[in-house]
């Protein structure tokens, strides 16, 4: 069994075909998958998802391009809404550099308000760095010093130094279809690298489809061909990377009931 940690059903391209894309992903061999939130104003769609299907939870958070209008102060409204038994972790949040569509302190205020959260509530961080790597690790360690802080990175694409920084504070790595990519034999090199017991697999859908997909809309059942390149870079049957993933999956995500999955 493997799991979608980290998609976005409610995303159009997926919404409009709910029942297909859940059906195909369980044709092949996902289990379960994360929808992830990146807007408040949208979190009741998000959570409607995940309360129509027993193998699908979600999160609760707002993207970095989103800070400049949504970007959170206090975790209070984080928190109330992590109180909801589908809700298992806090974000997509962090801070993107390449695209700026938020000024910088205004998501760097926002990351902070949520690791306050994910410190409250006891859910996992869920976080996001683009072209921010030294600013991301930077404010992940100052932050830890305050009181220690769990979490992942998801869809890693950045160097060296932040994969080691983020392991450093205990955090997990997430794959994704990236790693798929021609032009990604830096990032196959630090896959190499990272230890299996902190590996986790996603889509990003309905962004980023691996190959032989490239070009197509990306969904939860395509996560099988990352996890068979992972598999391939690690040295290890797929049948071993899948078993471990889904573990390190719910040992990170422990608020998900296993039992849960299809």
């Amino acid at each position: 069994m493997l799991i979608d940690s980290h998609c976005h059903l409610d995303f159009l391209e997926l919404a409009k075909d709910e029942g297909g894309v859940l059906e195909r992903a369980r044709a092949a061999g996902v289990g379960g998958m994360l929808t992830i939130g990146t807007r408040l104003d949208q979190f009741d769609r998000v959570r409607a998802i995940a309360d129509r299907h027993e193998n699908v939870w979600c999160s609760v958070g707002v993207h970095p391009h989103e800070a400049k209008e949504e970007g959170q102060r206090s975790p209070e409204r984080l928190i109330e809404a992590a109180r909801h038994p589908k809700v298992i972790g806090i974000g997509e949040t962090g801070l993107d550099f390449y695209y700026e569509h938020s000024p910088r302190s205004a998501q760097a205020e926002s990351f902070r308000t949520h690791i306050a959260a994910s410190r409250a509530t006891g859910l996992p961080l869920i976080v996001h760095t683009r072209d921010a790597d030294a600013e991301t690790a930077e404010l992940l360690e100052q932050e830890h010093r305050k009181g220690a802080i769990f979490g992942l990175i998801h869809c890693f694409s950045a160097g060296p130094e932040m994969a080691q920084r983020a392991l450093a504070l205990g955090f997990y790595i997430s794959i994704s279809g990236i790693v798929t990519f021609k032009a990604a034999d830096a990032l196959r090199t630090i896959v190499r690298d990272i230890p299996l017991a902190r590996l986790l697999v996603e889509t990003d859908a309905p962004y980023l489809a691996p190959v032989p997909k490239r070009g197509k809309t990306n969904e939860p059942a395509f996560v099988a061909h990352t996890a068979a390149k992972v598999a391939e870079l690690k040295g290890v049957a797929l049948a071993e990377l899948e078993a471990v993933t889904t573990d390190n999956f719910f040992r990170l995500f422990d608020k998900a009931e296993r039992s849960r999955c299809g």
